[in-house]
């Protein structure tokens, strides 16, 4: 399940554009254009980012060339035929950008395994150029902030190519109990390239949608509870939830300090390892990067371990499983594969306090959201909105455009709650010990490596009449303590894509990585999508 439905069960190249708010992955006309062309076909399809640079390296390719490569497959699959609306906005400077790190290289100077490498990143991350930063909404239009996010001035260090911004579910999905995945006013609806009919789940949907799509190597998304893993499991791609505070949230538009991270989405283990490193650092604006001191200028990808597996154990969590017979099996066949390895599993005993400290979880989001977000405003002058209240009311001035489709219930529950500072350290403590207390005594108690658990249950039909409809998953257990997570692709069920999830305690991303670069290597189980218009339309 995606943070949203966690809490409301208390389960818990050219001038830039911006997307109609109309969906068109759904509508017929584009349906029969695309089931007539075969979009499956592009000369950088699964490309990694190491065979990319080795293209820029032998001289077959510049960085000029891939990013119009890449501007083209966004304009022919992005904006027309499928029409996945993973693209909110396209960067004015991209090709200017990548024609000054063909320069760089030409003169002998090479800033990493980034450089010259088209990134999307996440419509609620700051960039302080020609785009906006509007979180998918109407409200913030014109939010162009000054300065970039932390993380993304460690990107232009590393010479990355801003592509552009991507979709997500307005909000990061925190405005309403009933909403769509991957829809915003600003944006439209995101689409499963898989089968377009099928949600992209949330809140990180364009990034996963888009780098499933082959749309760019590497993208960028944010989680607070469920937004990297779900968008990548329910998308195919790996996706990793780093520890918080090992990637510094300063300039992302927020709901909590407690919960937030940014992390990296690619279509493999190599590629998310070799996003994530340069990313981190020491962030004056973010106290909880002083904790991530010691991962200063780590290189992660000397963790892909093909033998990973070998004599690793593994626990089980179980209170994960049984929401989908199709999704146990393929855990079972996961789980056969990862014994193959010499890995050894081990099923762990039920979690005694998990409503608890999921209930707490809601207490602390809802607290947080409000001050947090309001803080992010008065930092920016140039937000045409100065706070939650104001936000609130635009949305009723514009309920034709922002609450067609579900409303702003959790907006308002923020606005109106009623301070209680005891309330709020009592759900705070509780978060950030009960879900630590299980993974860290599971992982002492057996001599683990890693838990697992399913990521996602197969994606779900588009319906913005009765919201989503989601099966299960397992974020919230990483998400709520703080600890790292990574899901890398486990097959599918009915050309639905299913994720595993490798979970940790704090900072064990280098097991992580380990675990799951050598499931995949094994397994090979990412298989890029078909654009099937819909599974009603597939031959029995």
């Amino acid at each position: 399940m995606k943070r949203r439905s966690f809490f409301k069960t208390a389960a818990i190249g050219g001038a830039a554009f911006t997307l109609s708010p109309l969906a068109a992955c759904d509508q017929k006309n584009n349906q029969v254009a695309a089931s007539k062309a075969d979009y499956t076909q592009f000369d950088l399809n699964e490309v990694t980012v190491a065979q990319l640079q080795q293209k820029m390296k032998s001289g077959e390719l510049t960085a000029e060339q891939l990013t119009n490569k890449y501007l083209k497959r966004i304009k022919e699959v992005d904006q027309s035929g499928p029409t996945l609306r993973t693209v909110i906005e396209l960067n004015p400077d991209a090709v200017a950008i990548a024609r000054k790190m063909d320069e760089e290289r030409k003169a002998g100077k090479l800033r990493g395994p980034l450089h010259g490498i088209p990134i999307l990143i996440k419509d609620n991350i700051d960039t302080g150029d020609k785009m906006q930063t509007t979180a998918g909404s109407l409200a913030l239009e014109g939010n162009r902030p000054q300065n970039d996010a932390f993380i993304v001035s460690k990107l232009r260090e590393a010479g990355a190519v801003l592509l552009g911004k991507t979709n997500l579910s307005e909000w990061a999905n925190f405005r309403s109990n009933h909403s769509s995945s991957g829809w915003s006013g600003r944006g439209g609806q995101t689409c499963n390239p898989y089968v377009t009919d099928r949600s992209p789940c949330g809140s990180s949907s364009g990034s996963g949608a888009g780098v499933s799509a082959n749309f760019s190597a590497i993208a960028i998304g944010t989680e607070t509870d469920g937004s990297i893993v779900c968008p990548s499991g329910i998308n195919g791609v790996v996706g990793i939830k780093p520890t918080v505070g090992l990637w510094s949230r300063h300039g992302i538009i927020p709901i909590s300090h407690s919960q937030d991270t940014a992390g990296p989405m690619a279509r493999t283990v190599t590629d998310a390892a070799t996003l994530l490193g340069p990313l981190v650092g020491d962030d004056a604006n973010d106290r909880a990067t002083m904790s991530a001191s010691k991962w200063k200028g780590t290189d992660y990808t000397q963790f892909l371990d093909k033998n990973g597996l070998k004599r690793a154990r593994i626990g089980i969590v179980k209170d994960y499983f049984g929401f989908n017979a199709d999704v146990d099996a393929l855990m079972k066949q996961a789980m056969d594969a990862m014994k193959k390895q010499g890995a050894e599993l081990v099923e762990l005993e039920p979690m005694k306090d998990h409503d608890q400290w999921s209930k707490a979880e809601w207490t602390v989001l809802v607290y947080e959201f409000k001050n947090d977000l309001n803080k992010y405003l008065a930092e920016h002058p140039e937000a045409p909105r100065k706070n939650l209240k104001e936000l609130i009311e635009f949305n009723k001035q514009n309920s034709s455009k922002e609450l067609q489709w579900f409303d702003q219930s959790i907006f308002i529950t923020a606005e109106e709650k009623t301070p209680s500072e005891e309330e709020y350290l009592n759900a705070l403590k509780m978060t950030k010990t009960l879900p630590a207390k299980y993974i860290d005594g599971a992982m002492k108690e057996h001599n683990l490596n890693a838990l697992i658990a399913p990521t996602n249950g197969p994606s779900w039909t588009i319906d913005r009449v009765n919201g989503d409809h989601f099966g299960g998953g397992s974020s919230d257990l990483a998400a709520v303590s703080g600890y790292p997570s990574i899901t890398v692709p486990a097959g599918f069920v009915h050309e639905l894509p299913i994720g595993l999830s490798f979970i940790g305690t704090a900072w064990s991303e280098p097991q992580l990585i380990k675990l799951a670069y050598s499931f995949e290597q094994a397994t090979k189980l990412r298989q890029a999508p078909k654009f099937i218009p819909s599974l009603l339309t597939t031959q029995a």
